[in-house]
């Protein structure tokens, strides 16, 4: 039997606007552009649903409805939630027209997709709470696994997702952590008991999430049933991984380079073989047998060349902004003031501290690709501002800093 596992990732955050050290103690909205400014997380929200999250949803539910083997695993981040509810309530219903399939799978992260595994562990635990709450809300869906923002993995964050209850924790299928082995299988995290991990299988998934479109790529044009034959020749595997972005189809990859196209087909193209099927992630733990132990010491994830955290925390600009930001958590938290709490933490979206990154080439390339601003510099300047007043707001209260 050979499994693909689909798992596709969901999220917007709430962009921090044009705010200048004159906004600073006067005006404590971060996150809404006005007038005259760059696209605002509405216009951003209702341009991707548009381009990507109804046109894709529209073609998952039609293949759930046509073939009963075709399941998906999805995380959606609880901002993104958030924004859906509030601005595009039919995007919404959408997703849980999915989930309401029953092999739709929901997977566990932090609510504001933040990097607080690594700054504050209470504060990272209290996410997670607040992400498996809006869940079962809008879902009625309690989740059976777990993947930490940014696929950020290491040793002690599968330990923390075992003794949480989590049946499978993902990671990037990373050479030097790997060594030899293959992503194609599942493994047990050292020095756990239980839960199971699942390794994006990144040259594959990276064919349909980045080359695609790309007519100077030797494969292209990169068709269902070509992919499904490339799968098909590893006679060993028993899973492919195929973890990517959601908006990979429809806004990474626009529809005129036939990419729903692609997708439409591939349950055929791949179902039309006896022992193919579709997994979600927690059916690949429950029913695959780990064939070894996945040791990651130090972190890795699944952005950039280096698959570690440089892509949020490579520079100073980025060091100075989290620190500072997670060094406030003790008086925030005791302000018992709900508004300043919740712009802490849509201050901790690690997208913030990726749209300062300042490297070059192709991981610089893809940074700009996602960030508001245009250059790294004004997405520090931004955020420090809102950092500072976030400051002011605390020393209003009579906070001593």
């Amino acid at each position: 039997m050979k499994s693909i596992v689909l798992y596709l990732h969901v999220h917007q955050p709430y962009r921090v606007r044009h705010y200048t050290a004159f906004d600073t103690g006067v005006n404590h909205n971060y996150f809404d552009a006005g007038a005259g400014e760059r696209e605002n997380n509405i216009e951003i929200l209702n341009k991707v649903a548009h381009k990507s999250y109804l046109p894709t949803n529209k073609v998952l539910l039609k293949l759930l409805k046509k073939y009963p083997d075709f399941k998906l695993s999805l995380s959606i981040s609880g901002v993104v939630l958030e924004q859906l509810e509030q601005w595009a309530p039919k995007v919404l219903v959408s997703f849980q027209e999915l989930v309401a399939s029953g092999r739709v799978e929901i997977v566990s992260e932090t609510y504001h997709h933040s990097l607080a595994f690594f700054y504050s562990r209470s504060e990272f635990e209290t996410q997670v709470r607040m992400h498996r709450d809006i869940v079962k809300r809008l879902f009625g869906h309690e989740p059976q696994s777990f993947r930490n923002t940014e696929l950020a993995y290491n040793n002690d964050v599968a330990k923390w997702a075992e003794e949480a209850g989590y049946k499978v924790i993902l990671a990037e299928g990373w050479d030097p952590v790997l060594g030899w082995r293959s992503p194609n299988y599942v493994y047990k995290p050292v020095n756990t008991n239980a839960i199971k991990v699942l390794l994006k299988n990144y040259r594959v998934s990276d064919d349909i999430a980045f080359r695609f479109g790309n007519h100077d790529w030797p494969e292209w044009p990169l068709t269902a049933d070509k992919f499904s034959h490339w799968l098909s020749e590893d006679n060993d595997a028993t899973n492919f991984d195929l973890f990517m972005d959601y908006e990979t189809f429809g806004e990474h990859q626009w529809k005129e380079s036939g990419i729903l196209d692609f997708l439409n087909t591939l349950p055929k193209e791949w179902l039309k073989t006896p022992g193919h099927d579709f997994m979600t992630v927690t059916e690949a733990a429950e029913n695959i047998e780990a064939v070894g132990t996945f040791d990651s010491p130090n972190t890795i994830t699944w952005a950039d060349t280096e698959r570690d955290l440089s892509a949020w925390l490579g520079n100073g600009m980025q060091k100075q902004s989290i620190e500072a930001l997670y060094g406030l958590e003790k008086h925030i938290l005791e302000s018992n003031d709900w508004d300043l709490i919740e712009d802490w933490r849509k201050l901790q979206t690690s997208d913030h501290f990726y749209y300062m990154c300042v490297k070059y080439f192709n991981d610089g390339d893809i940074h700009a690709y996602f960030s508001p601003y245009e250059t790294p510099y004004d997405a520090y300047i931004n955020f420090i501002n809102a950092y500072h007043d976030i400051k002011s707001r605390l020393l209003n209260k009579g906070v001593d800093l």
